[in-house]
Parts: C-alpha cells; structure tokens; sequence
C-alpha cells in the first residue's frame, strides 16, 4: 500500500468499511473529477486491491468475503427487493429453510406477515426476525456459531437438515459464474447450503446483480440445480439462455414489482 496515494488511500478505507465505492459519490465527496476517481479505481483494481462493478467497485474478494456490517449495507435496496419477491413466493401454511447470508435475512423480513410457516434454519439472525411472527415455528440446527454473523456450520448441521424433506428453500450465495457454477467462500457452509438444495422441494436463489462479477473458491453446484433465481437486474445473456436450458426461471425484482403496479395489486 506504499504506493497509493492519500486518496486513494480513503478510497480504500470507505471501500472496506462499506464494501462498495461509486464513482459519482466519491467525487463529490472528493472534490475532484468522475474521470479521476475512474483512474484511482482502475490503478486499485489492477494491483488487485479491488474489483470493478458497474458503476464502482467493490473489494476484492476472491478468497475472503466483507465483513457482515459491510455486506448488510451493500446493495441494501436491491436486497429488500428481491426479498420481497422471494416471500411472495412462499405460501401460507408451508415449511421452508433459509440459509446464511444478508439476502436470505431480508427474505426473512418479508415473511413476518405470513402464516403457519415452518422454517428450518443455520442462521440465528433469521430466527431474532421471524420472532415478530406469532404463528411461526422455527427448527434451528445445531453446530459451530460463528459470532461475526449469526450463522451454524459444521457437520453436524449438515446432518440436522438431512433430517427433513420440505417444500422451500431460500439460499443465498456469493459468487455466480458465467457457466452457472454457484460458489461461496466456507467449506462448512458449502456442505450446508448442498444439504438445503437436496432436502428442499422448490429452491429459490436470492442473489444481487454483483454476484455475477464476484469469485469465490469453494463450489455448492450448479445453478441448474435450483428452480427458481431471483436478483435485481437481469442477467448475462448467454447465462440466460444456460437457465432456459435448465429449466431455472429468473424473476428481476424490480420488474416483478412494476407488474404489481401496473395491475394495481
């Protein structure tokens, strides 16, 4: 990091802290041009400090994941959307699991009004949600639990979801690859996340538009795997077309929310 400049320096500093930089946002707080941040970002990516998106970049994450707080804040009004068509999915008087990760928590917000749920979860988080809903009940695996988000991994998680064959599942990961491959970052969470895909009736994938400019290197499967992948923009053509193929159908949040508009629901 000799080499970086004072700026560049804060650009990494806010980057870390909130998991993202936008060009136009950092030159106003800056003060100097859009084309000059572009520079300091392309320089940082190239020495692998962070990685471009559109619009920003993120940091470079191809062996550890952000921070929980950071993760939570990233992509904050893209998640709640996709949440939201995620829940929609879920019908009343159903039993689901829910994985670890910041999207699956907010899917779990947008379940609190529904009813006679039973959710089988490794995420403590999704159960201090779920509270607020009177008619839930919640199964909560057993194992190691990582204090910086909430989550239970370890093998004898992976042995609790086998227990149960039931109608949903809502996953998240953090890293789609152009040839469907679903990575993440934990070896235990990996073999967890296999478990939910195989014991769930219906799955459905929450990920943001960014998962798809990600790495991360531990493999889950395949995105052919799953029934259903819900994110905010729509995805590459040619992995588009690879869903086609596999019978995996694509819902754009925002999309699927101008719908709701236009029929006045």
């Amino acid at each position: 990091m000799g080499n970086l400049t004072e700026r560049q320096r804060h650009i990494l500093k806010y980057a870390r802290e909130r998991g993202e930089v936008q060009v136009e946002l950092l030159a106003e707080q800056l003060e100097v041009t859009p084309q000059t941040i572009r520079r300091d970002l392309n320089f940082m990516c190239d020495i692998r400090l962070l990685q471009r998106v559109h619009g920003g970049a993120v940091v470079h994450d191809g062996v550890s994941n952000l921070g929980y707080e950071a993760r939570r804040r990233f992509m904050a009004e893209e998640k709640t959307a996709i949440g939201q068509v995620a829940a929609e999915l879920i019908p009343d008087d159903s039993s689901l699991f829910i994985n670890i990760g910041t999207t699956t928590e907010e899917a779990a917000r947008q379940l609190t009004q529904h009813r006679g749920l039973l959710v089988v979860t490794n995420n403590i988080n999704v159960v201090h949600i779920l509270r607020q809903n009177p008619s839930a009940r919640f199964m909560i695996a057993g194992g190691s639990v990582r204090s910086e988000d909430g989550g239970i991994v370890g093998e004898s998680t992976a042995e609790f979801i086998d227990q149960f064959k039931l109608d949903h599942a809502i996953i998240g990961v953090s890293a789609i690859e152009s040839d469907g491959t679903l990575l993440d970052y934990d070896q235990q969470e990996v073999r967890v996340a296999k478990a939910i895909i195989k014991n769930a009736r219906v799955t459905i994938l929450v990920a943001d538009s960014v998962k798809f400019e990600r790495s991360a290197p531990m493999r889950i499967g395949n995105i052919s795997e799953v029934d259903l992948l819900v994110t905010d923009k729509e995805p590459p053509a040619s992995f588009r077309q690879y869903c086609l193929k596999n019978r995996v159908d694509i819902l754009v949040a925002n999309r699927a929310q101008e719908s709701r508009e236009a029929h006045g629901a």
